[in-house]
């Protein structure tokens, strides 16, 4: 049974008012604070275990720090009027090569949480024109605006929140 549908899957409708970012940018502060309440709620035990081959609970929390530096090189292309976006790495090469479950939760917690608030700080300081600016997003072939990256973010960040949740409901049978 699939319990969700797959990240490169989804698809996204961006016909929202640029004006909702003050709301995304509340998502995206609020990140860290939720992925640190379910570390914390889920026992150690699970926390390194992998389903199905998939990333463990702890991998996933990792993989959200790990493609912090790809949204903060967006910022940049966006503060640099870039027409296109740099792309994601879709094999996630970082995430499987930086060894998240042999580093202990906090340490990622708190690396996730340094960066994200980084990023935060970054968006706070932007004009609300700048939220409007448009560049192209190869993976979805469409034009984003400043605006639909945050909102694409954050559903990325649900994404994983929800597979954390499924992954320790699974393991608890």
């Amino acid at each position: 049974m699939q319990y969700q549908i797959p990240w490169i899957q989804r698809s996204f409708d961006f016909a929202f008012s640029a004006g909702l970012y003050p709301e995304l940018i509340e998502r995206m502060r609020g990140t860290p604070a939720r992925v640190e309440e379910l570390g914390h709620a889920i026992p150690a035990r699970f926390l390194t275990r992998r389903f199905e081959d998939t990333w463990s609970i702890q991998e996933n929390i990792g993989h959200l720090s790990d493609l912090e530096a790809l949204f903060a090189g967006r910022l940049d292309e966006y503060e640099a009027e870039a027409i296109a976006l740099r792309p994601a790495d879709m094999t996630n090469k970082k995430t499987h090569e930086t060894g998240h479950n042999e580093r202990g939760l906090e340490e990622i917690l708190t690396e996730f949480r340094s960066q994200r608030e980084a990023l935060v700080a970054r968006l706070e300081n932007q004009a609300p024109a700048r939220f409007e600016q448009v560049a192209f997003h190869e993976r979805l072939g469409v034009k984003m605006r400043l605006a639909d990256m945050l909102y694409f973010q954050a559903e990325h960040d649900d994404h994983h929140i929800a597979r954390m949740r499924w992954l320790w409901r699974s393991f608890l049978g």
